[in-house]
């Protein structure tokens, strides 16, 4: 059996940084993060390690008791920046410059009189920190739940991890539900998911099954698993090597692996390597790098 890797897979430029700023920081017991810094399990764990304070993603509104919080790489709305700092809090920015710039885009779609509808999904860290500084907006997750809105002029972003053709259905779904009206929509997906997600699509077609390795809070993760379950390729959501089954790959011939943009370097590998030396028939090395 054969193991081929996406063409583009792992961390992207944004959660890159991000854990680099964290790890740079001297003294992390003085340090609350907010939420998670990126959704990674391990990366988790190794701040957690080095003695960082953090708090549920449910709990970011709650005052820190640490003299320094850190914004994590989804990002937190301009209000609670300045809560904090009116509470005396140092705030540490670790957000993904990209997700800074949808949240400046909405900022000005507001500024120009538009009703914002964010396409992605409800609840989400990174969305709540795009809605958290406007006074009217909508979130769509799907077709569905698109309506006719209460406003002349609309101004459509994404999510940064939404799948593209999701989006361009609801774009198309808001527009068909309003017509006459200006809308505005300027497509935010992170080229880092749009590259992840077109090298997976280019796999599909050669291989028999799919890991795709990654956190299980990470939306770019899921969709990646979506994208290769609605084409129905087998597809199996691992964190690390430690959750392959090897009864997974019984008579397959080409297994494809991708991961989600959070996944450190260092558990691909570690995932690649199971998968390239695991005994899947007879007990010896069964695997061919590809």
């Amino acid at each position: 059996m054969i193991v081929r890797r996406a063409e583009v897979t792992g961390m992207c430029p944004g959660v890159r940084n991000a854990v680099q700023t964290a790890f740079a920081i001297p003294y992390p017991r003085e340090v609350t993060i907010l939420g998670e810094l990126v959704h990674n399990e391990q990366v988790l764990g190794d701040l957690a390690r080095r003695g960082f304070h953090m708090v549920s993603e449910s709990d970011r509104d709650r005052l820190p008791p640490t003299p320094k919080v850190l914004a994590p790489a989804h990002g937190i709305s301009q209000r609670q920046v300045s809560r904090l700092a009116r509470a005396g809090k140092q705030v540490i920015d670790a957000t993904c410059p990209f997700v800074r710039e949808i949240r400046e885009t909405a900022q000005a779609l507001k500024r120009e009189g538009r009703l914002v509808i964010v396409i992605g999904k409800r609840g989400h860290v990174e969305v709540e920190g795009i809605v958290g500084d406007l006074d009217r907006y909508e979130v769509v997750a799907e077709t569905s739940e698109v309506a006719s809105y209460p406003s002349a002029r609309l101004g459509v972003v994404c999510q940064s991890t939404t799948a593209s053709k999701n989006a361009e259905r609801i774009v198309q779904a808001i527009r068909a539900s309003n017509p006459g009206k200006d809308i505005r929509y300027v497509p935010t997906i992170c080229p880092a998911t749009c590259d992840r997600q077109a090298a997976v699509r280019s796999l599909l077609g050669h291989v028999d099954a799919l890991v795709v390795v990654g956190g299980k809070n990470s939306n770019n993760t899921i969709e990646l698993v979506k994208l290769a379950r609605s084409r129905e390729v087998p597809c199996f959501h691992v964190q690390t090597a430690a959750d392959i089954r090897p009864d997974w790959f019984r008579s397959m011939d080409v297994v494809g692996l991708t991961a989600g943009a959070s996944t450190p370097d260092a558990v691909i590998e570690s995932v690649y390597e199971t998968l390239f030396t695991l005994d899947v028939e007879a007990g010896t090395p069964a695997l061919l790098r590809a």
